[in-house]
């Protein structure tokens, strides 16, 4: 499905489906740029795991964004052009 911009130029939107955990670093640059609530600020622990920034810090490895409302997405990719890592995939709605 193509889209068209305010003056009629073509446009094709690319989803946001996944982050790259290894890769994110948590700097949150792509969280503000993003009104949507598509993503949001986690832990990831030590064994690996997706935890709450509530938890234990002591189990706290690092911090990562994760995808919080993958629906509310609208393809804009701002969140990947702040991304200083590139851990971000997007897609054309398949």
């Amino acid at each position: 499905m193509s889209f068209r911009t305010r003056d009629g130029r073509s446009w094709e939107p690319d989803y946001l489906v996944s982050i790259d955990l290894k890769k994110c670093i948590g700097c949150g640059r792509c969280y503000k740029v993003c009104g949507r609530e598509v993503m949001t600020l986690k832990g990831l622990s030590e064994a690996g795991q997706i935890i709450d920034l509530d938890e234990e810090d002591d189990e706290l490895e690092k911090k990562i964004m994760v995808l919080n409302d993958e629906g509310a997405c609208i393809g804009c990719s701002a969140c990947s052009r702040v991304c200083p890592t590139n851990c971000q995939t997007h897609a054309p709605r398949g």
